[in-house]
């Protein structure tokens, strides 16, 4: 059930976005028929939709998560407090359910980035009790710090994470 660290380390995801931890929740997330892997290549194309996501274990209504997507690499060269750029942000997903029967505090966004590699992470964080309103949200999107929000909320470590990189596709030349 439970995957290995290892490659959020390697991929700077425990370090850059979250603190060490030992996953004990299943957190599954597709783009149509494409699951998302650690490290795996996903075209921005493929990401127009919300994917699904799905919170594996029993349906226990009960247990209640939190699901963040970040993208930690389009900082700001003009605004040194940048921290990450919040895509998506849901409460109250039911384990054994899926993002759908959450709500959704922060609307879908899909990746589009400018130059470079981007890495776009989920991370998934078990609630204490039933989140109504978030205690802090950014006000914009660029100014976001995934740990201060689990902070704030009382989440603590992430139970799940996994992560994706993306470029910016090239358009079509026409002479």
């Amino acid at each position: 059930m439970a995957r290995s660290v290892d490659p959020l380390v390697v991929g700077r995801v425990i370090g850059d976005v979250l603190d060490m931890f030992v996953p004990s929740a299943e957190l599954i997330v597709h783009y149509g028929q494409k699951q998302v892997g650690n490290g795996c290549q996903i075209k921005p194309s493929q990401t127009a939709n919300k994917p699904m996501v799905r919170v594996g274990g029993s349906r226990d209504r009960a247990n209640l998560f939190t699901l963040i997507m970040v993208d930690p690499d389009a900082p700001s060269p003009s605004d040194p407090t940048f921290r990450e750029w919040v895509h998506w942000i849901i409460v109250n997903i039911p384990e054994g359910g899926d993002a759908a029967e959450g709500k959704e505090l922060v609307e879908y966004m899909r990746p589009q980035p400018p130059t470079g590699i981007h890495r776009y992470i989920f991370g998934l964080f078990k609630q204490k009790g039933r989140i109504e309103k978030a205690k802090t949200l950014a006000e914009a999107r660029h100014n976001f710090c995934t740990r201060r929000f689990a902070s704030e909320n009382e989440l603590g470590l992430p139970v799940a994470a996994v992560y994706f990189n993306s470029q910016k596709e090239p358009g079509n030349r026409k002479r």
